[in-house]
Order: C-alpha cells, then structure tokens, then sequence
C-alpha cells in the first residue's frame, strides 16, 4: 500500500510539472558546427531561433578570418526545461568565446512573470557549459502584426526591458537588435521574419558586438 501511494504522488508530480510547461505543436532544433576541428580562430556561438537562423550565415561572412561561427537555433521557449537540456547537451562539443544569445520570440503560453523567474537559468547554463566564454544578450525583434495569442509588441517590449534588468545585474552587454530593425518594417518577409536586407542589417549589429568581445590576437 504504501509503495502504490509513492506511485500515485510520483505520477500526480509529474502531471503536475508537465502541466506548467507550454509547448508548440512542432517543435524544433537547428544544431551547426562548422570548423570543429579547426583551432586557429576564436569560436562564436549564437543561440536564438529562427530570426538568428536567417541572419547566421552574414554573420558568419563578416567574421570571415576572425572567428568560427556556430549556431544552436530553436523553438525551445525560456521557461521549458528542454531548453536548458539542449543547451546543456550542445556547448560541451566546443569551446566558445563569445555566445550571443536571445530566445525570446517562442512561449507567448508563459507569462511575462515566467519569464523573469526563468531566464536567470538560462544564463547559469550557458555559463556552466561555456565556462570562461564572454555573453551579449540580443533584444527580441519586433513583430509587422500583433498576434491575439502569440507575440505582441507590447509583450515583447516587456520581455525586453525585464532581461535588460536582469542583463545589466549580470553585467551582459545588450546587443540591441529591436532597436536596429524597428525603424524598418519594411524588411518583414511575413509578421515575424524579415527578408535579406533585415536580416543583413541585423547580421551588421550581431557581428559588430561580437567583435568587441572576441579575444585579442
């Protein structure tokens, strides 16, 4: 009797915790090493999702002879634990100098105060599997079209000014990429995305603040 009633709170904890996490329909991961087994330039990591994905490949010509550029792009929402075990499963395969990060534009299920609670565990994991590597936060770019149960400009106006807080308490430089593309809603390819110009523009900014932090020759 007494395991049977182990069994049964074990099950209603899982329940439980499974309940509070917030899931697409698909979801996905696009994992790229290139260079691994190069070691003469600094290693660069961008971690972010499907923006990040579209601008990897300037970023990664701009810093053409000056650094290896990977990417871990995702759908992953901060607030999901699969997050952090992709992250925790991914930046071991290399050593990184600097890790540019944003995962902000997934989870519009998890409330703004999720999101303060949880994105502290985010930088800890990057930090624990990344150790000695340089960190700049990158602002969650602006939507063409507010979504009634998805991204907004307002909630990611307020996801930008809570990790700003926390960013500065952590002494994060912020790349600020909300800023850079707002000014352009021309170069939206959809409500989310944006077409080759905006995603060259944002590759400009990515790449510039990457460069401050790469180890000097």
């Amino acid at each position: 009797m007494k395991l049977l009633l182990i069994a049964v709170l074990a099950a209603a904890s899982l329940s439980a915790q499974d309940a509070t996490i917030h899931r697409e329909n698909i979801e996905w991961t696009d994992v790229w090493f290139p260079n691994t087994n190069n070691h003469d330039l600094p290693r660069v990591l961008l971690v972010g999702d499907s923006i990040t994905r579209a601008y990897f490949t300037a970023v990664e010509e701009k810093l053409k002879g000056k650094a290896h550029v990977a990417r871990i792009a995702t759908s992953k929402a901060v607030g999901d634990p699969a997050l952090l075990t992709e992250i925790a499963a991914f930046l071991p395969e290399a050593k990184f100098d600097v890790v540019h990060f944003n995962v902000g534009m997934h989870g519009w299920d998890y409330t703004e105060d999720d999101y303060r609670k949880h994105f502290p565990a985010l930088v800890a994991t990057i930090r624990k599997h990344a150790p000695g590597a340089k960190l700049v936060w990158a602002t969650t770019t602006p939507v063409r079209k507010d979504r009634e149960k998805g991204a907004t400009n307002a909630r990611i106006q307020t996801r930008n000014a809570i990790v700003k807080e926390l960013a500065a308490a952590e002494k994060i430089p912020v790349d600020d990429l909300h800023a850079v593309i707002a000014a352009h809603v021309e170069m939206h390819s959809d409500d989310v995305h944006f077409n080759k110009d905006g995603s060259a523009l944002l590759a400009e900014s990515v790449a510039a603040e990457v460069v401050k932090l790469l180890p000097a020759k």
